[in-house]
């Protein structure tokens, strides 16, 4: 059967279709750019867009109101949430490589919260980490130009100190694209899938334990995880595909503590990207793990004959401490499905063998190396303390980190306002460049990561992203002067 095929050898053959970059334009009077493709009508595939309401050439102008609303997340019951402009997700933040963004945001929440705009290289007094809450009923403008060589996904989320975990697991989460002025993937629809879980009450509140019940204590140990799984704030959705069309998956993980393992039975797909934009070239895989804050982009090919349903699965993966593992970890979970159209089939666009160039960041240049120990709630033996250091260095400063992971349970690493590339796992050199915020890192195992401060001075986080573990500490300070 022709899905069984290798996704690389099913796209050569519209090799005859000569894949050319696509012409963008730039940002009009009225409104922001589109993306390549509206999504279809009925599919749930893509979140709303914030309105960009600039006047201003390559400038995105946008509101957001964090405030309390009640929404029925599952169907016929309705849940008490906090939401970025009266939705979950949050509308999506599009925009272009070059785009100055500003963002008036107001907090209409009960408590303090910020906006963390994750992945994105951007200055310290705009990054949205707890040295700067935004107190209830006040305003603030979060302002950031999108520099060269960003395009690629990212999501935006609270950061207040110790509330990270409760404030995404109400509902406060949205994501970000950033375009490319040339595209090396050939026009196509282009999908944003943010996936979540959650935990619900008979009533439909959501379910937050007391912190020092058996329960309360479970998800500070292991990461707050529910059993029901969302797509875009739907549970199941179904996305559409024509035999023979190719779409751009952008996938993000918003979980607080799950990691997924995702698979689409009887397909390969084409991994281009991840947390910082394309890959220099394609790579087939037949699963994707993808660690909590992550993001990829995978072209989906549909092979399928018409009238066809897949289902996107999250299989099993054991990220756990052994005390605190579920009973239920090995059970293999539907996100989504996947459904070929009796339209009549297209001829698949064509996908460049080389997507972009990405320069290594040169070892011989480090001025520093660092370790960085992950063991259970701690950095370097350590609890965070926000008028403590952990680590000092200078702009222009390269430096490599040794991370490892003591403990019997994965700590996904997250850097702020810096992304980096991964030199190996254990020792076992990474087999391809790629631009990083996130990293896995499991179980007893250890990375070493390279990173270059270029700009933006300040105090950034760097920290576990299971939110539990971050907000009962496991986060440091690095200082950039």
């Amino acid at each position: 059967m022709a899905h069984r095929c290798t996704l690389l050898a099913l796209l050569a053959l519209s090799s005859s279709l000569v894949a050319q970059p696509p012409q963008r334009e730039s940002h009009n009077a009225a409104s922001i750019s589109p993306r390549p493709s509206a999504p279809r009508k009925n599919d749930n595939s893509n979140p709303p867009l914030l309105v960009n309401t600039s006047k201003l050439p390559k400038t995105v102008e946008v509101s957001i109101t964090a405030a309390i609303t009640t929404l029925s997340l599952q169907p016929g019951i309705t849940s008490e949430v906090f939401a970025y402009n009266g939705s979950v997700p949050g509308p999506t933040l599009d925009v272009r490589e070059g785009d100055h963004v500003i963002v008036h945001f107001r907090n209409d929440l009960p408590e303090p919260t910020t906006i963390h705009w994750h992945g994105i290289h951007l200055p310290f007094e705009s990054d949205g980490s707890p040295f700067r809450p935004i107190k209830p009923g006040e305003t603030h403008d979060y302002e950031f130009t999108v520099r060269p060589g960003t395009a690629g996904t990212y999501w935006y989320h609270p950061h207040p100190d110790h509330r990270t975990g409760f404030a995404i697991g109400k509902g406060l989460f949205g994501g970000i694209v950033v375009h490319a002025a040339n595209d090396p993937l050939p026009a196509m629809p282009d999908k944003l899938i943010i996936l979540s879980d959650n935990r619900f009450l008979k009533d439909g509140a959501i379910d937050f334990p007391d912190p020092m019940s058996h329960h309360g204590g479970v998800d500070e140990e292991n990461g707050r995880e529910g059993p029901v799984l969302f797509v875009n704030g739907h549970v199941m959705p179904t996305i559409s595909i024509r035999s023979g069309e190719v779409q751009r998956w952008r996938i993000v993980n918003g979980s607080a503590g799950r990691i997924y393992r995702i698979a689409l039975p009887g397909h390969t797909l084409l991994q281009v990207g991840t947390d910082g934009g394309l890959f220099e070239k394609p790579v087939e895989v037949k699963e994707i793990l993808l660690t909590t804050g992550e993001r990829v982009e995978v072209l989906v090919h549909g092979t399928d004959p018409p009238g066809t349903k897949t289902v996107l699965k999250n299989l099993p993966y054991d990220r756990y401490a052994p005390q605190t593992r579920p009973s239920d970890w090995e059970t293999t979970l539907d996100l989504l499905t996947l459904q070929t159209t009796n339209e009549t089939p297209v001829t698949p666009v064509a996908i460049p063998a080389t997507l972009r160039k990405i320069t290594p960041l040169d070892t011989a240049k480090s001025t520093a190396v660092r370790t960085i120990v992950f063991s259970q709630g701690l950095i370097n033996g350590k609890t965070m303390d926000m008028t403590r250091v952990d680590v000092s260095t200078t702009v222009g400063a390269t430096e490599i980190w040794e991370i490892e992971n003591i403990v019997g349970m994965d700590h996904p690493f997250h850097l702020h306002g810096f992304q980096f590339q991964v030199l190996d796992r254990d020792g076992v050199p990474e087999p391809y460049r790629a631009w990083k915020d996130m990293l896995n890192i499991p179980k007893h195992t250890s990375a070493r990561i390279i990173v270059r401060y270029d700009d933006y001075p300040g105090k950034w986080m760097f920290h576990c992203h299971i939110l539990d573990h971050e907000d009962h500490g496991m986060m440091g300070v690095l200082e950039v002067k």
